[in-house]
């Protein structure tokens, strides 16, 4: 596996090398007019990365890219222009105030999603869009001009062709560090939550802060860019940061791989020069680009930056290529005493949907160490449960405790750092991510607090990430699964996905393991080396309780099962106990099943 990764990664170090290399020497070939036309398309290219941090990296709709931009040109205008502020101190604070804007835009994404938050920030970028032009202190219609270029040690950065170098390296500082971000634990948390965002709340990922770290990102970008554009041009006025400018951005992103940074890039440039070279046809140009984008989104989804692989996907399936083999699981080494974990205690559970009681009164109680299995027919409330006691869902009344810590009213992401995973009736693996990057999201318990580590400390960072990998190499090699960590999860077949959202579950150390229907699809053998799987989880220590409708498994597997009917516990015991009881042959076997056949089956299961 190392000798793949080392190959493209030198392929990558040189191309970057060869690029470097040729931005450095640009200018040499071109005119005054030529380095101005490449001076804007490195700023678009910057307020472009930012939208694909939010938009791209952490799946957040952002249509107000265009108005960070303009706030960092505004502050950077106004502080320089009317408070009389060095152009150094008058950054600074352009791109508080743009962080600040990036918060406030970003409060909204913690209650809508989709096409609803990119029309309340399309409606935010209008609003600024509005003020500039009516507001005095920002000169109205007419702009602001005056607006000096940055000092740098007496270089004379009023030379267009001395900014592209001021301009290029702020580019390569900024690029260099959204690659590390992207390519690290907070970037797979972003496209965890990018992917599925009940999924990254379950395994850890705390979502609400992500969700506000994606707009701060893309307001930091923006700003930035704003900044460089006001010092480049020394002019600005509300037409640069117009609602056309915004769709236009979207266009770079979406053509060049909103999922990809260097994608982004291409895409702003790319369109930035075509844009310049159509300026005669503008109205046919704004049809082009709108095709252009339908076009990108039907045929190539991924963008230009996705062609590669789309590539290479497609190669493999022509060839026929094999996955790997699933290995042999290994087996967790049995906990101590010391190290058994708590009991789950359930009293009064309800769950109330309008009309719909989903949930009556459940109470329960789980053993430490014990497999808990929980059965019932289909619509008995058993996925709610689950969903109640992991955040999911807020209980209408009732408490649960796990080792005497509050589970009811705390959120998914709280849950998983204080002991609980579960898995998902439904698979709900991140599909954009490989198999490696699965686990490693769930390894990560890192707080959000320590984020100021990837600006005043990276090293730490590269250290906690080399930490991860072992780990994640570990667990691989545990659930049989190192021949897969670089394959996109939905690429295999269903039973080795299965397995890998298992693993996903472990990569947290739970103390608590909410299994929902693990049986669900897989083959008889595959049955089998689940029942391993589970039994050695709960000899580490953990407590496991499964939903589960394959009653061999059940008989074979739990030490007690609570049968639910209507939302309400019709029965518990041990499976041979609750297997004969006449309500639960009535609720969940129906009545072509007499209590002798049950009998007989219940007493097969025993059998050696």
């Amino acid at each position: 596996m190392s000798l793949l990764r080392t190959r493209p990664a030198a392929i990558k170090v040189l191309a970057a090398a060869a690029i470097a290399v040729a931005a450095w020497f640009l200018p040499y070939g071109l005119d005054t007019y030529g380095i101005h036309v490449i001076n804007i398309a490195v700023v678009f290219a910057l307020l472009a990365v930012g939208l694909g941090l939010a938009m791209g990296v952490a799946g957040q709709i952002n249509l107000a890219q265009v108005a960070f931009f303009g706030i960092g040109s505004y502050a950077l205008a106004i502080f320089t222009t009317n408070s009389g502020l060095g152009f150094w101190v008058s950054a600074v604070l352009a791109m508080l105030a743009t962080a600040l804007a990036g918060l406030f835009v970003g409060i909204p994404a913690l209650r809508v999603q989709s096409h609803y938050l990119g029309i309340v920030t399309l409606g935010l970028a209008l609003a600024f869009t509005n003020w500039v032009t009516n507001a005095q202190v920002a000169g109205g219609a007419s702009g602001i001009n005056g607006i000096p270029a940055p000092p740098a040690f007496g270089i004379d950065l009023t030379n267009e062709y001395l900014y592209y170098y001021f301009e290029l390296i702020v580019f390569a500082l900024a690029i260099g560090f959204a690659l590390f971000l992207v390519r690290t634990a907070l970037g797979r948390r972003l496209r965890a939550m990018r992917d599925d965002s009940l999924a990254a709340g379950a395994v850890g990922a705390p979502v609400p802060l992500l969700r506000m770290t994606a707009f701060l990102a893309a307001s930091v970008y923006g700003g930035a860019a704003g900044i460089l554009y006001a010092g480049l041009i020394h002019y600005i006025a509300p037409e640069s940061f117009s609602v056309a400018n915004m769709f236009l951005l979207l266009a770079m992103v979406i053509i060049g791989g909103r999922q990809s940074i260097i994608g982004c890039v291409i895409g702003a440039i790319a369109l930035a020069l075509v844009r310049e070279a159509l300026v005669d046809f503008s109205i046919y140009a704004q049809l082009g680009y709108g095709s252009v984008v339908v076009l990108m989104v039907v045929f190539a989804p991924t963008g230009l930056a996705g062609l590669p692989q789309r590539i290479r996907t497609a190669i493999r399936r022509r060839r026929h290529r094999a996955p790997g083999a699933l290995a042999a699981f290994r087996p967790y080494e049995p906990a101590t005493e010391e190290s058994a974990s708590g009991s789950l205690e359930i009293s009064g559970i309800s769950k109330q949907f309008r009309g719909l009681r989903a949930l009556d009164g459940v109470t329960l109680s789980v053993e430490p160490g014990e497999i808990r299995g929980i059965v019932g027919p289909n619509g008995s409330g058993k996925t709610t449960l689950f969903n109640v006691i992991s955040g999911i869902y807020t209980a209408s009344g009732g408490t649960a405790t796990f080792d005497g810590r509050q589970l009811v009213g705390r959120r998914p992401y709280q849950l998983s750092h204080q002991g609980m995973s579960r898995t998902f009736q439904n698979l709900r693996l991140f599909g954009e991510m490989t198999v490696e990057e699965n686990l490693l999201v769930a390894l990560d318990r890192t707080p959000m607090r320590a984020a100021w580590r990837y600006v005043v400390w990276p090293i730490g960072i590269w250290q906690h990430e080399r930490r991860l990998r072992r780990a994640s190499a570990d667990l691989l090699d545990r659930f049989g699964l190192t021949d897969f960590a670089e394959a996109a999860p939905r690429s295999l077949p269903y039973g080795i996905q299965r397995r890998v959202e298992l693993a996903r579950a472990m990569a947290a150390e739970p103390s608590l393991l909410l299994l929902d229907e693990p049986a669900a699809g897989l083959n008889g053998q595959e049955v089998g080396q689940l029942q391993e799987i589970v039994r050695s989880i709960r000899d580490s220590g953990v407590t496991v309780v499964l939903i589960e409708h394959n009653m061999s498994l059940v008989m074979s597997l739990c030490d007690r099962v609570t049968v639910l009917a209507s939302g309400r516990v019709i029965a518990e015991g041990t499976p041979a106990e609750v297997a004969v009881r006449p309500e639960v042959i009535e609720a969940y076997l129906g009545d072509s099943f007499s209590t002798a056949e049950v009998v007989e089956a219940v007493e097969t299961e025993a059998l050696p």
